[in-house]
């Protein structure tokens, strides 16, 4: 039994930190496809060249005359494997390559009531994500599969107070998807799944300012949101023909964020973008799974992160614009050699760059590249003792934008 119980402790420890590797400092992605991707995100509050405004900061939907679509496709590919030292109770071989492939997307719409009242509805993805550890390694008792993804449906309104300030509000519906997938204890392949779905509501604020025709600042703040997931862990083969099974309840955050921006036009060819944004990750140690009537809080050292970035646009010709940036994000661990090996997180380098053309009057197409790379973090669990190495991630995207 004291193998059960050791093996019980350590799946709901591996739950509590469920699941997802992340580029920024968190879980949270600021990749959705849009064009911002091409900057590293720098500016993205304070460009609104397009119907994506409404996530990226809602007041600027009053920038955009008529009426305007914006829909964008993503590929991501990440890179992160987790190598055991031999000091955990499990052993056996490594996962490998827990991230992969992975598809994305997003769609905007903006339409003016008039020049000062605009309405809008977005549909995105941008926190979690998926790993694939595998049925063969050494933890694939306590992980298989793990999911933890949400998607936000966000109807928004902005409104123009004068030639310098605009307001702008969404409300976020966001569905929330925990799955964990294990195989059994006792050798047979048998895989048990765990899963379960969640709704729950935010709001999206923004704030503009345009001092002049030529500069513009944007201020943006994400409320936080609380997920809370009901769902049977079972385990069988410690002992003989027997099965364990108990309910758990598990809460974890999405953090409320802040982020700052700034634009300014130099000349007719030449752009400047920069961000400072804050997400309260502290939150996160808060996380807790229920299990036997007992409450377990995260043990996790984590803090609150920061994101600093900067980028360029260039007007090449009447149809062309290409921009490109850098970013920056703190790690949410306080100590990176105290992770979690199924929350491979660190401080994380993001470079990108993308291309905008003009295909008629009415409509741009934009392609975008981006790569980040996030520290090394290591775990000492009882259960599974190892480290990451840098894992990295790539983006394509591809993204369309028209004008009615």
């Amino acid at each position: 039994m004291n193998k059960y119980k050791a093996l019980r402790n350590s799946m709901i420890a591996a739950v509590l930190t469920m699941p997802a590797f992340a580029n920024a400092g968190g879980l949270y992605l600021y990749e959705i496809g849009t064009a911002d991707l091409g900057f590293a995100g720098a500016g993205t509050a304070a460009r609104a060249e397009d119907a994506s405004t409404l996530y990226a900061n809602p007041a600027g939907m009053t920038r955009l005359s008529g009426n305007r679509l914006s829909v964008a496709g993503q590929l991501l590919y990440g890179d992160a494997e987790f190598k055991q030292d031999g000091t955990g109770l499990l052993k056996g071989s490594n996962p490998g390559n827990s991230l992969g492939w992975m598809p994305g997307g997003s769609a905007f719409y903006s339409h003016s009531i008039s020049d000062r009242l605009k309405l809008g509805i977005g549909f995105y993805g941008n926190y979690g994500l998926v790993e694939k550890f595998g049925s063969q390694w050494a933890g694939r008792n306590l992980i298989d599969q793990t999911t933890l993804m949400a998607a936000t449906l966000q109807p928004t309104l902005a409104y123009r107070i004068n030639d310098q300030w605009s307001l702008g509000a969404g409300l976020t519906a966001n569905y929330g998807l925990f799955k964990l997938q294990r195989v059994e204890i006792a050798g047979t392949g048998r895989k048990f799944d765990a899963q379960d779905h969640d709704w729950q509501y935010g709001a999206r604020l923004g704030v503009m300012f345009e001092p002049s025709k030529a500069t513009r600042f944007g201020v943006v703040w994400t409320s936080e949101i609380e997920y809370d997931f009901g769902v049977d862990l079972t385990i069988r083969g410690i002992l003989p023909g027997v099965t364990h099974t108990f309910p758990t309840k598990i809460k974890t955050y999405a953090p409320q964020q802040l982020m700052a921006s700034a634009y300014h036009q130099l000349n007719e060819r030449w752009a400047l973008t920069g961000n400072l944004g804050w997400q309260d990750w502290s939150k996160f140690s808060q996380s807790s799974a229920e299990a036997f009537g007992n409450t377990a809080t995260s043990t996790l050292k984590v803090r609150d992160t920061w994101h600093v970035a900067l980028g360029a646009q260039y007007q090449y010709n009447a149809k062309t614009r290409v921009s490109a940036g850098v970013a920056y994000d703190n790690s949410m661990y306080e100590h990176q050699n105290q992770a979690s090996f199924a929350l491979p997180v660190g401080a994380t380098w993001r470079l990108g760059t993308g291309v905008q053309y003009v295909l008629s009057p009415q409509s741009d197409l934009g392609l975008a590249l981006e790569y980040a790379r996030s520290d090394s973090s290591s775990s000492s669990s009882n259960a599974l003792s190892g480290a990451y190495d840098h894992p990295d991630m790539v983006f394509m995207a591809v993204n369309y934008s028209h004008r009615f």
